[in-house]
């Protein structure tokens, strides 16, 4: 039998072909069909629009991304959140709203306005080349060309156009602002008397037979119990690992920096002053003329006695941020003033003073008073840094091939993690872990996903490789759990000491308390005691004097009509304080004077109202959203 399927081996396959087509175009195609409508059904929608399931994942990485760049050692968990996933579905709804309102609308800004606002924006500086255009390298490092960038731009602008109105035409007054800050920051004199665990439990000795009661109190078991845990072997695939194995030359790196020489320079700044005479470009040509006039009078003036261009600076300059100084910018690189001002300021020579030069803010006369920078370091000085960024480069080309054959090696050998760790050189690591990332834990153990594959049904109960799981960017790990620990209550004799410092922690705590409590009964009698009282302090909510939030919300919230005041709080470690309020203060002028309260109250009044007029957005143009943030990884099996 054997034999003849040796020899007939064309025609078995051919059969099985005939076997296997038809269902992978009955269950295949149907499996790729169900997991496409499951990445475009509706989350949510917006003016009968829908948000698809891929859009949601695509913001809530843009928005982990982002997370992670602003602050690098953020606890990862934090943003796979179920919050998370929902703050970013929010806020991809808030974003389809605005632009809805802003088609409907016809907030539609002019190339020229967009080009406009790219070139004065100084967030934009770092984009521009020294030509005026845009750095399609740096673009490109982001994922966009200029187009797609000037289109983004369009958008963002249109958007603002649409909450700006709302949220610049609020008038607060004076009168608000005092009053919201000055019962916001109020101070009060205080004395305080502690009643801390600390005291109290040195005089509390239990017995074995007060320990083994405690230990065995049903309420108890929770505090004592040790959590599920998995012994785990992991392999780690990221640059780091593919770093050490890219092939270069010296030539490769001579040419690397040659190519990006200006990366291995100094920047070059130019500090400048100057003379502005506004006008708008869009004013009349009679009130041009004029402004022109009178900047050419002062050029002649400056041209006559070079010397006195600062006194002629403060004198005539309607620059109200530098005339002050003399018409001084301080240092400045290129592409930080707006283009005509920019490419004036670099061609001229040290000392030179220019013609009128023309922007949207005026006529400007300049002087060009220090250069600093621009020197290109040697090779030498700078080899370290190319060949770090050459292997990096290098690592990052190869990535792609090495994940695929690493998801591939995972999982066809799913007994070991050996064949991908001998395959692409990696290391096999060793490590406990818990259902949920331990305070401190860094990298690929920090990642909820890893740990939720770790747990899961397959790498337990079957001992197999868990999936490569994305970890962070450009990092790929697999595990395998050696070992599963369930969840349990130790033996007492194991947790002995731990169950006696708790229950001396309850029985210090409930003493303290009881204490406290008839303290602050003999201080309400007796006002006038003040015995073991602390020396006055003045506390507000931006001086808390070492109280927790909820006593200080219950000290400044008390009644103050009748002075002195009692008051008695538990401290959140478990002791209690009493609390004698002598007097009321008026808040601290130096922490925010009236005219910064007015600002922070504007501030916070425009946000205000933006919010409600977004919400009223959303009902007119019905946005819903129809999903829910996905729940936190279900308990071991």
């Amino acid at each position: 039998m054997f034999e003849f399927v040796r020899k007939h081996n064309k025609l078995f396959q051919f059969l099985l072909l005939l076997l296997i087509l038809p269902s992978f175009a009955f269950v295949g195609m149907q499996g790729y069909t169900s997991m496409m409508d499951g990445a475009n059904a509706g989350v949510a929608s917006v003016n009968g629009r829908k948000i698809t399931q891929a859009e949601w994942d695509a913001a809530q990485r843009q928005q982990s991304e982002r997370v992670r760049q602003q602050n690098p050692t953020v606890d990862t968990k934090l943003l796979d959140s179920p919050e998370a996933k929902r703050q970013a579905l929010e806020g991809l709804v808030n974003e389809r709203t605005l632009k809805v309102a802003a088609e409907q609308q016809l907030f539609t800004p002019t190339p020229e306005a967009v080009a406009a606002r790219f070139f004065a924006d100084p967030q934009f500086a770092f984009l521009r080349n020294a030509d005026g255009t845009v750095n399609k390298a740096l673009l490109a490092a982001q994922g966009m060309t200029p187009a797609i960038f000037l289109e983004r731009l369009r958008q963002d602008y249109a958007v603002r156009q649409v909450t700006a109105p709302i949220e610049t035409s609020g008038l607060v007054g004076t009168a608000a602002p005092k009053l919201a800050f000055d019962a916001l920051l109020q101070q009060r004199e205080v004395q305080i008397q502690r009643f801390d665990i600390k005291d109290f439990a040195g005089k509390i000795t239990p017995s074995d037979a007060d320990i083994e009661a405690f230990y065995k109190e049903p309420a108890n078991a929770a505090k004592f119990q040790l959590p599920e845990s998995a012994q785990i072997q992991f392999v780690v695939l990221d640059l780091d690992a593919l770093k050490k194995d890219v092939k270069f030359t010296e030539d490769d790196l001579q040419n690397y920096y040659k190519e990006n020489a200006a990366r291995y320079g100094v920047p070059e700044e130019r500090r400048a002053s100057h003379i502005l005479i506004k006008v708008d470009r869009k004013a009349p040509a009679e009130e041009r003329a004029k402004a022109k006039a009178k900047a050419e009078e002062i050029l002649a003036q400056v041209r006559k006695n070079p010397a006195d261009f600062a006194a002629l600076a403060k004198k005539n300059s309607q620059d109200e941020g530098s005339a002050g100084n003399g018409g001084d910018l301080d240092f400045f690189s290129r592409g930080a003033m707006v283009k005509e001002f920019d490419a004036a300021v670099y061609a001229m020579k040290q000392g030179e003073i220019s013609n009128l030069v023309e922007t949207d803010f005026g006529y400007h006369i300049i002087q060009l008073t220090g250069l600093r920078g621009g020197d290109k370091k040697p090779f030498d000085a700078v080899r370290g840094e190319v060949e770090a960024e050459v292997r990096k480069q290098l690592a990052q080309r190869e990535y792609s091939a090495a994940a695929e054959q690493f998801g591939n090696l995972v999982y066809e050998q799913s007994d070991s993690l050996q064949p991908a760790a001998d395959k692409l050189k990696l290391k096999v690591q060793t490590a406990t872990v818990l259902r949920q990332p331990q305070p401190g834990a860094m990298g690929p153990l920090a990642s909820p996903k890893l740990l939720e594959a770790v747990f899961g049904v397959d790498a337990l109960r079957n001992k197999r490789n868990t999936e490569a799981v994305e970890t962070g960017p450009s990092q790929l790990v697999s595990a395998r759990v050696t070992q599963y620990n369930p969840a349990r209550v130790p033996p007492l004799a194991d947790v002995k000491d731990k169950v006696r410092e708790q229950l001396v922690r309850k029985l210090a705590s409930e003493q303290a308390k009881k204490a406290g409590e008839a303290r602050l009964a003999a201080l309400k009698a007796n006002p006038a005691d003040v015995a073991g009282l602390e020396s006055a302090v003045t506390v507000s909510r931006a001086k808390p004097q070492a109280l927790s939030r909820a006593q200080l919300e219950a000290v400044l919230g008390a009644d103050a009509a009748k002075l002195p005041a009692v008051v008695g709080v538990s401290s959140d470690e478990g002791g209690y304080v009493v609390v004698r309020i002598n007097q009321v203060q008026p808040r601290d002028a130096t922490i925010i004077d009236d005219k910064r309260a007015a600002q922070q109250y504007a501030g916070a009044w425009a946000r205000a109202e933006g919010q409600a007029y977004l919400a009223a957005l959303k009902t007119q143009y019905k946005a819903v959203i129809k999903a829910a943030a996905p729940a936190s990884a279900a308990s071991a099996p």
